[in-house]
């Protein structure tokens, strides 16, 4: 048992990421994830410019489509920044409070992007089973209030896990063995009862993770359903296309997120966690909008038409 009395506070942690690479590793990890992350930002960052200046692209799935840009932005500037800080740096170290932060700020999105994909089904639904009354059931303001809601469940809930990760002591190794401050590993090096909080956040994991997946598995069994009821071979492909895309992502981020959460210590590892710690914290974003763009004519179209306005805004002469 540990004398918590008599033990030297840990004041920082050390991030360190790929610090075990060579320079040269470190350089081409460097210029890789550099690239990642424009590319990541360019592309969220054109969607939500489209979505909010098309007026084609006026329906709940794209404001929900835009919103979920925003989040991917906000997830990868949390993380990546500092990553690629520490790649040229030699210095990995962040404050205590940087890391509380950091973590708190991954939690808030990590949280709302899971319930957001989970009102996407719930919108797909309607939109598919439920046409006739799409535009009176997913309103503007119904819209808006499930965003928020989304939001403000982030904010609350990471609230509570931010507690569960700090509530003990830091007397031991300071080490945090990946590119930022992810719970599960901060935790392990904590003093006190670390079961305890383990126990707690994966809980947290099963409300926050499993309950919205009830929800998108039973709305996409109805929309199994009504598709395959439907007589037009183009109307079942053009519900298999627009519900593909939004399953992808949900694959993608929850099987990542339920590795990192939802799995027993004793299978964590350096080795295991940073594949699906990249997986959720640069690739998805990156990916997210390729996958929704790729398969829907709307977003190609209205892509087209923002480029075509932004030439057309050059070639005026000043």
């Amino acid at each position: 048992m540990v004398d918590l009395r008599n033990i030297s506070k840990v004041t920082e942690f050390i991030l360190v990421g790929f610090e075990k690479s060579s320079p040269s590793t470190r350089a081409l990890l460097f210029t890789v994830f550099l690239a990642l992350y424009s590319l990541a930002m360019a592309m969220n960052g054109f969607v939500i410019f489209i979505t909010w200046s098309d007026p084609r692209l006026n329906s709940p799935m794209y404001f929900f489509l835009g919103q979920l840009s925003f989040l991917d932005v906000c997830f990868i500037t949390t993380t990546i920044p500092q990553m690629l800080i520490h790649l040229v740096t030699k210095n990995h170290a962040v404050s205590f409070v940087s890391c509380m932060t950091q973590m708190y700020l991954v939690f808030i999105v990590g949280v709302a992007e899971c319930i957001l994909l989970a009102f996407m089904a719930y919108d797909r639904y309607v939109a598919i089973c439920h046409p006739l009354s799409y535009t009176q059931i997913m309103n503007r303001q119904v819209c808006v209030r499930l965003v928020g809601t989304a939001w403000i469940f982030g904010l609350t809930n990471g609230i509570f896990l931010e507690y569960m990760s700090f509530r003990n002591p830091f007397c031991r190794d300071n080490r945090v063995e990946n590119f930022f401050c992810e719970a599960p590993i901060v935790i392990a090096l904590s003093c006190g009862d670390q079961q305890f909080s383990m126990k707690l956040i994966f809980a947290d994991a099963i409300v926050v993770l499993l309950s919205p997946m009830v929800l998108i598995a039973t709305s996409y069994a109805h929309i199994l359903a009504s598709i395959l009821g439907t007589a037009s071979a183009s109307g079942r492909n053009k519900a298999f296309s627009t519900c593909a895309s939004h399953l992808t992502v949900v694959v993608f981020l929850y099987t990542s997120a339920m590795f990192s959460y939802m799995n027993p210590r004793s299978t964590h590892g350096p080795d295991k966690d940073k594949p699906f710690s990249l997986l959720y914290t640069i690739i998805l974003p990156m990916c997210n909008p390729i996958i929704y763009s790729l398969r829907n004519r709307e977003m190609k179209g209205a892509m087209v038409r923002a480029l075509k306005r932004i030439s057309l805004a050059q070639a005026e002469p000043l």
